[in-house]
């Protein structure tokens, strides 16, 4: 995994974020960063071994390429939608042509949301409307919720 050191430091106590991901056995991580014309935040190589988040070499080699971006350091808000709505103008989503080169690459491509409810009282939103146009792109919208 490579990580971007020109990528802001994210906030401590952070409640919610998304991260877009494309993952695929054989299509490069290089591909994706020249389809969008952005650095993505991470990426793993498969075969090579990648960046722990802690900083540390992973000792075994990636299993799939995978290409991600994500909103943490960028959006500060404790809701989803906002984070989504960041990374789908980043990619400048919807984008011509990326539901036929992901199929085309046998890759699968989801926005990973991050939601901390440790207390119980929150609930996880996003718009039909952002849900719609992710799932319109082949992706699919993955809430992870923390308790």
């Amino acid at each position: 995994m490579t990580m971007h050191p020109d990528s802001p430091t994210p906030p401590e106590n952070t409640l919610a974020y998304a991260t877009f991901i494309i993952s695929s056995e054989d299509t490069h991580p290089d591909t994706w960063t020249g389809f969008f014309g952005i650095f993505p935040s991470r990426t793993i190589t498969r075969g090579q071994p990648y960046q722990l988040p802690s900083g540390r070499l992973s000792s075994r080699p990636g299993k799939l390429n995978l290409w991600a971006l994500e909103s943490k350091a960028a959006v500060h808000s404790d809701r989803l939608e906002p984070h989504l709505r960041y990374l789908l103008e980043r990619l400048k989503l919807p984008r011509e042509g990326l539901r036929e080169r992901i199929e085309k690459a046998g890759a699968q491509m989801r926005f990973f949301c991050y939601w901390d409810n440790e207390m119980g009282n929150r609930v996880p939103y996003v718009s039909d409307a952002t849900r719609q146009l992710i799932e319109s792109l082949g992706g699919v919208v993955e809430i992870d919720e923390y308790r």
